[in-house]
């Protein structure tokens, strides 16, 4: 998609601060975080939402689901983490590629 933001720092074309890649996904600090570690995880295909996720994207979600509890732990939080998956602009998304916030550390904000 060449108006997709997560497609164009992907292909290279924006850069980022990438904490991890493999064949499957991409990891990233959030440009905007939200807690002391705050990273997005995003497939290398693009898939607009959750509301898209079908039986052909099973491994790669299997796969960065797997991830994030490793990634967590490289990130030093030892004592748990939040991960998030904001679906459709009325659930908060703004960037219409699937991504997973992982979030933790000493200021990880309450829900209310």
């Amino acid at each position: 998609m060449s108006d997709c933001l997560f497609c164009k720092i992907l292909a290279g074309e924006i850069p980022a601060d990438i904490v991890y890649e493999d064949d499957k996904m991409l990891v990233f600090k959030d440009l905007y975080p939200k807690a002391e570690v705050h990273l997005l995880a995003i497939p290398r295909v693009h898939i607009t939402s959750l509301n898209e996720v079908s039986d052909e994207h099973d491994e790669i979600i299997a796969h960065m689901i797997k991830q994030l509890p490793k990634l967590a732990k490289e990130q030093g939080l030892k004592d748990g983490f939040r991960t998030i998956i904001n679906t459709g602009k009325g659930g908060g998304q703004v960037v219409f590629h699937l991504h997973m916030h992982l979030l933790g550390g000493s200021n990880l904000p309450g829900f209310q």
